[in-house]
């Protein structure tokens, strides 16, 4: 079979094709790790590249396929973790100096339910230093750029894991999303990523798991590999609260499992925070809108004045990170992100009051949305503003510009349609939604009620039937 075609297939085709022994593991993971030596120094994806324990991976799985052992259901395909998940006596740098020969001792569940269900791990990709930001670069590793055009960031925090797996270098790819970190990084790339339900996924990782807004989620080039590889992440563990009281995921809706979409309400959102959208971005978004109209959505406009407390989230982004990394300044100052630098400095002027008060309006935000769900079974939203912006780009100082205006910080000129769902903790699903001019990916973001994760994911893959994506492929070596 040609790596082309070896590198782009879906991980559910590899698996079963692998279950029926017309495909080899084995040829599959060489494949895979030559494809990203190729493309490793000019994409920069990956902090750790396993390649001979991914082949020793590869060989068992093979000699079980023809054992006739019990299959995981992504047995023999290959995958990557972002570098912020744990991964026992296997580095996990968090994107930082501080932590280059860290060597946790344990699996993150997420990490070992992967592995349970049958996936051989590549290595780890690349993040900016503690995911503090929506692009991936930082002193400890340099730039990771985007496979479509390499002057352009692949977004971040979970950029590597984008860049991978929109370049064929692995099919499957676990990232983390504090701000967006799964779905920026999707969008700009071209491909899909999934936060789902706040508790639906475990994060052990969480600094306060009562009050935790990060979430780690599948990022993949088809909906159908996001809905497996979501399947096999979920349920409980005991290190996250979260995880533990909830959500029960709801079936997929009796409505939604042929294509007549009569009775879906569609609520879209055509601003969040930000003053502007690109022209491409928001008629991408509109297309998408009319092919779910077209199977019989009604699609109405949300005019609600929505408070989307961009102020109060950043206080409570910028004062976790001013608190968590106060303990490193002392030793590690001079080899730390000047861009986390400055989101601590500005995080460490906010009050315990502003900060309180920050927590209230996470709570009010929430309820607002929960409000939009009486009206409307989905929302719908542009992901981001505009496609990827440039790789140099300063998060801390530079402002976001939209067909010649500047249109704010990222979180008020970018990202603006991401945080908010971080906060209220419904699931949120970004897709492909077309190409903008500059021949860069352009997404659009479904967010659905609690627990409606499914509902997101079958509403996607019917997207992506009547708007296909994946045969666009960016230019290899």
């Amino acid at each position: 079979m040609p790596d082309a075609e070896l590198l782009f297939m879906p991980a559910t085709s590899a698996a079963a094709l692998i279950r029926r022994r017309a495909l080899s593991p084995v040829e599959l993971t060489r494949a895979v790790l030559a494809a990203i030596a190729r493309e490793q120094p000019r994409l920069n994806a990956f902090v750790t590249v396993l390649s001979d324990q991914a082949m020793a991976a590869a060989r068992v799985a093979e000699q079980a396929v023809m054992d006739g052992a019990a299959l995981g259901p992504l047995h023999g395909v290959p995958m990557h973790i972002k570098d912020q998940v744990d991964t026992a006596g296997i580095r996990t740098t968090h994107g930082s100096a501080i932590f280059a020969e860290n060597l946790p001792v344990r699996d993150d569940i997420t990490a070992t339910r992967l592995r349970e269900a049958g996936t051989i791990l590549l290595g780890k990709t690349t993040m900016p230093e503690f995911g503090h930001k929506g692009l991936t670069d930082g002193p400890s590793f340099g730039i990771t750029r985007n496979p479509w055009d390499l002057t352009r960031t692949t977004g971040g925090s979970s950029g590597g894991a984008a860049a991978a797996v929109a370049a064929g270098l692995g099919p499957l790819g676990l990232g983390t999303d504090g701000a967006g970190s799964v779905r920026i990084p999707a969008a700009c790339c071209g491909i899909v990523g999934l936060k789902a339900t706040l508790g639906a996924v475990p994060w052990e990782a969480a600094a306060d798991t009562f009050a935790n807004n990060v979430y780690a989620g599948p990022m993949t080039r088809t909906v159908t590999d996001a809905a497996v590889m979501f399947s096999v992440l979920t349920g409980p563990s005991p290190r996250d609260a979260q995880s533990l009281r909830g959500p029960a995921l709801a079936p997929l809706s009796p409505g939604l499992i042929g294509g007549d979409l009569h009775g879906l309400r569609v609520g879209y959102i055509a601003r969040a925070c930000n003053a502007r959208v690109q022209r491409e971005m928001a008629a991408n978004t509109i297309a998408s809108l009319d092919a779910l109209a077209a199977r019989g959505a009604q699609v109405e406009e949300v005019t609600d004045a929505i408070d989307w407390m961009e102020f109060p989230g950043r206080i409570m982004y910028q004062a976790g990170f001013a608190v968590t990394c106060a303990q490193y300044l002392p030793e590690w100052h001079n080899r730390m992100d000047p861009v986390l630098l400055a989101f601590m400095e500005r995080g460490s002027k906010f009050s315990l009051t502003e900060f309180r008060e920050a927590q209230f309006a996470r709570t009010r935000l929430f309820r607002t949305i929960q409000e939009l769900f009486e009206r409307y079974d989905v929302l719908v939203t542009p992901t981001l503003t505009r496609t990827a912006l440039p790789a140099d780009f300063d998060a801390a100082h530079d402002e976001i510009e939209i067909e010649g205006e500047t249109c704010g910080i990222t979180r008020q000129g970018w990202s603006s349609y991401m945080y908010p769902f971080n906060l209220t903790g419904h699931p949120a699903l970004t897709i492909p939604s077309g190409f903008a001019d500059d021949g860069l990916p352009t997404a659009v973001q479904l967010v659905g009620p609690w627990g409606a994760d499914m509902n997101l994911l079958r509403l996607g893959a019917l997207l992506e039937q009547d708007r296909p994506w994946a045969q666009h492929r960016p230019s290899l070596n």
